[in-house]
């Protein structure tokens, strides 16, 4: 699938753009160790810039879309975490983004997702990654996981989304955008919730309790139309919309290595201590 260059036309007018994106470059020079920094070429003389933290070549893979005032390089701590719980950790950039060319608009990052995604399962398998592939996005990142979602749900094993949005209208009043002067309405926005019904395989939701730019209902939302027979929501009591990681600590990683596991029919481990007698 292609994104029609017609379907977010009202997007993409200057005030929502304004909003939506917040794009600062990269500042540092080397990837950290055991990370590897790649680039994609969406079109001509445009790359995006992809930092991928790779676990075992069996292991599973997560493309991770960020939060609209976010860069591959704010992950550098979180990638490793990921690799402890065996699991790949692959971060992609939007236009003028950390190392990325371009200027970002909502056209040219939902036509890239699918570049950057064909991409990656190329050079999944050019690396012999056998692993699983699950499609994660953050906040805005979950525009693009969606879309993903439901136009390649053969090649994807599964589906994370972390304070992700199910209306558009909403998002952009509380980021300030007056969308009833644009002549903004729903059916102009990103249709996270029909894309969601598209997808039937697992899929995890994970949202803060006191989201303040994305209220939890909204995840609610996307939770009741997932048609996924196996599907998860948490809430992460006390987070909001940027605390959801630190608030939740450790189990923010068990919450997605247990739901993993599922993907990839591993049993958890057992304890080994024994119940002790009353």
């Amino acid at each position: 699938m292609t994104t029609d260059s017609f379907a977010y036309a009202k997007l993409d007018q200057p005030e929502v753009l304004q909003a939506v994106f917040h794009p600062r470059k990269e500042t540092a020079s080397a990837p950290p160790l055991k990370a590897i920094d790649y680039d994609i070429p969406v079109e001509e003389g445009v790359r995006i810039g992809a930092r991928f933290h790779m676990a075992g070549v069996e292991e599973l893979n997560i493309l991770f879309f960020h939060g609209n005032g976010e860069i591959v390089g704010d992950y550098d701590s979180v990638g490793p975490v990921f690799n402890e719980h065996g699991l790949s950790f692959l971060a992609v950039d939007y236009r003028g983004y950390g190392r990325s060319d371009g200027t970002p608009t909502v056209t040219s990052m939902m036509r890239d997702t699918h570049v950057i995604f064909k991409e990656i399962r190329g050079w999944l398998k050019a690396e012999n990654r056998t692993g699983p592939l699950v499609v994660m996005g953050r906040s805005l990142g979950s525009a693009c996981a969606l879309d993903l979602a439901a136009s390649n749900e053969g090649d994807i094993s599964g589906l994370i989304i972390e304070s992700g949005f199910a209306l558009t209208v909403p998002l952009l009043n509380c980021l300030g955008v007056d969308t009833q002067a644009l002549g903004i309405t729903e059916a102009d926005g990103f249709n996270n919730m029909d894309k969601i019904a598209r997808f039937a395989k697992p899929t995890l939701t994970i949202h803060g309790q006191h989201d303040q730019i994305i209220p939890v209902m909204s995840a609610e939302l996307l939770q009741v139309h997932c048609p996924a027979r196996s599907k998860e929501f948490h809430m992460i009591p006390g987070a909001d919309h940027n605390t959801v990681m630190v608030r939740a600590g450790n189990i923010y990683f068990e919450i997605i290595k247990r739901f993993t596991n599922k993907i990839e029919g591993k049993r958890p481990k057992r304890s080994s201590r024994r119940r002790s007698k009353a």
